[in-house]
């Protein structure tokens, strides 16, 4: 299957599927020498594990990465760099009622059209499971990136239409929404538990920054830094839309608001290109928005179709997401890491 890969010199490649036995990920292009901190890695990937709160799903999964190459006592060998993550908590019988019936708002019809075959357990290759190796690789990424002084952190800015007034990042683990405003907290989870109650599913918005990137990253002309954070963010299932610093809202701003002025340090009075002009990093924050749909997997009786073309309707059950924002944060951080880790290699070869 072609599309598994991304990533030009930092090159990640993910296989597995949700109901196999296992996923995991090779990573091409990881510097020798670089310090591979398991425990953070371990860390990383815990942030997007299932059942960790009562806004997740409850499938249990310890989600321990082993490294099966590319380190040696700890440090990057400059081998490919190969970690293998088991699947532990499968029940792949919730699933046997799909397998001749497509689901609403999910790949299966449009995954049968394309391969004449689909796996119909928790979706296979199109789950959201898939990301967990997104998240090995993006802390691979963050370490990299580290060693530059270059940060991504994000957080669910918007829950069930309700957002956030003020971002207090300290905040954002401290609560299971992942949200950066605290008073907003107790609002977005009884709008989500409503939801949940009725048989239904919420979506949102996750807002990102990328702190202390260099001016001068991006590869004009079709190799954008927004256009591969776009591609980078699109790749995320769930995600519908995506926006660069003041995104949709530019388009009913005058070009005398939208503009950045330029001050004589070299650093800019605002911020509206969010940290990318010409599709090169301008050494600003950069800023993105990424929305989130409704799970589309709801306990609520919805019309379909099987593979005949007959109508059905299907309650789905098994084990699923209410809102599956908190857990795109990190999967968000992860996509936007690799990103800037491919484009220090590139600029740090392309450049004296």
């Amino acid at each position: 299957m072609s599309g598994s890969s991304f990533g030009t010199l930092f090159r990640v490649t993910t296989f597995g599927e949700s109901h196999g036995p296992a996923l995991g990920v090779v990573i091409d292009g990881v510097p020798a020498g670089l310090e591979i901190n398991t425990e953070f890695i371990a860390s990383e990937m815990a942030r997007r594990r299932p059942g960790q709160s009562g806004v997740t799903t409850s499938r249990q999964e310890s989600d321990m990465p082993e490294i099966l190459s590319g380190v040696l006592n700890g440090v990057a060998t400059g081998a490919p760099l190969a970690m293998l993550i088991r699947n532990e908590n499968q029940r792949s019988q919730d699933y046997d009622s799909l397998s001749d019936t497509f689901r609403p708002g999910h790949g299966d019809f449009s995954w049968e059209a394309k391969f004449g075959f689909r796996d119909p357990r928790g979706g296979g290759r199109s789950s959201g499971r898939e990301t967990v190796s997104r998240a090995a690789a993006g802390a691979v990424a963050k370490l990299l990136l580290k060693k530059y002084g270059i940060a991504v952190r994000a957080c669910s800015c918007e829950i069930a239409g309700i957002k956030a007034d003020k971002y207090l990042w300290d905040t954002v683990e401290t609560n299971p929404l992942r949200a950066p405003d605290p008073d907003k907290v107790p609002e977005m989870l009884k709008a989500l538990e409503d939801a949940r109650s009725a048989g239904d599913s919420t979506g949102g918005v996750v807002y990102g920054e990328i702190l202390n990137v260099p001016a001068g990253l991006g590869e004009p002309v079709f190799d954008k830094l927004d256009a591969l954070l776009a591609h980078a963010l699109f790749s995320i299932g769930g995600v519908k839309g995506f926006e660069i610093g003041s995104g949709f809202a530019s388009s009913r701003m005058h070009g005398s608001e939208n503009n950045d002025p330029i001050l004589p340090d070299g650093k800019f009075a605002s911020n509206h290109a969010g940290g990318i002009l010409g599709g090169i990093s301008n050494g600003d924050t950069i800023t993105f928005h990424a929305a989130v749909k409704p799970t589309p997997s709801i306990a609520m009786a919805q019309k379909t179709v099987n593979r005949n073309g007959e109508e059905r309707s299907l309650q789905i059950t098994g084990r699923h997401d209410p809102c599956i924002v908190p857990r795109v944060v990190p999967v968000a951080e992860a996509m936007a890491a690799m990103v800037v880790a491919d484009l220090m290699l590139m600029h740090r070869a392309n450049t004296l």
